[in-house]
């Protein structure tokens, strides 16, 4: 599997993309790919780096791993390809969305929109096997996204992150405080979402920080389907 991350990950990642375990994890993901139904495409896998430079990034959400079920992920953690159904965690999200700045839910599930402009949507792990949670947790992934949390960690400019469920907050400890915001909550899912996640107010907060460090804030309302299509 062949990599070409933009020029500010690249700087960034390159070393990373040569680690004997980055090699091993691709080679591994080429075969599976061949021989079964991995989520999300292999184009679609770095989505998240491409849609939001380094430079760019001003807030990351952190979730888990891929959507497992058919067409629905595409690189952006939460988010599905438009016209897809929205599922339950993203519907929680955008409760609280509505919920903490009174922005209303779009149509569609694709948060493009947010990753264009500064919304890193990563997941702790980047791949799934269809209809399989989890089973390429342990392959790697989890240090390729550590290096990119320590990328931004090293980085003058402060960055929000938004922690989202226990594989998300294990990565709290490598980010600094006294520079950066974490805003971290159980996850949305219906099984977590009414034990901290409602009522967290992570917009409304991550803007208010990216204030008073001198970034412009998030927009954070999403275009309905029919002003997706019409761009």
């Amino acid at each position: 599997m062949t990599i070409e991350l933009g020029a500010g990950w690249s700087q960034q990642l390159n070393n990373e993309l040569d680690a004997p375990y980055m090699r091993e994890l691709l080679g591994k993901l080429d075969g599976l790919y061949e021989s079964t139904t991995i989520y999300p495409d292999k184009s679609d896998i770095f989505n998240a780096l491409d849609y939001t430079s380094y430079e760019q990034t001003k807030v990351v959400i952190l979730g888990q791993d891929p959507y497992h079920g058919p067409q629905q992920a595409h690189g952006l953690s939460f988010s599905v390809q438009p016209g897809m159904k929205v599922p339950p965690s993203l519907k929680n999200i955008y409760k609280e969305l509505e919920s903490d700045i009174g922005v209303p839910a779009p149509d569609h599930g694709s948060l493009e929109a947010w990753a264009r402009q500064g919304v890193l949507l990563l997941n702790t792990v980047l791949t799934v096997e269809a209809g399989k949670p989890n089973t390429h947790q342990g392959m790697g992934w989890e240090l390729f996204t550590d290096a990119i949390i320590a990328a931004l960690n090293k980085r003058e400019h402060p960055v929000v992150f938004m922690l989202w469920g226990k594989n998300a907050e294990a990565k709290a400890s490598a980010i600094h405080t006294d520079k950066h915001l974490i805003i971290s909550s159980p996850h949305p899912s219906p099984f977590a979402a009414r034990k901290g996640f409602f009522g967290s107010r992570p917009f409304s907060r991550a803007n208010a920080f990216l204030t008073q460090v001198g970034s412009k804030p998030v927009n954070w309302s999403i275009p309905m389907l029919a002003d997706l299509v019409s761009q």
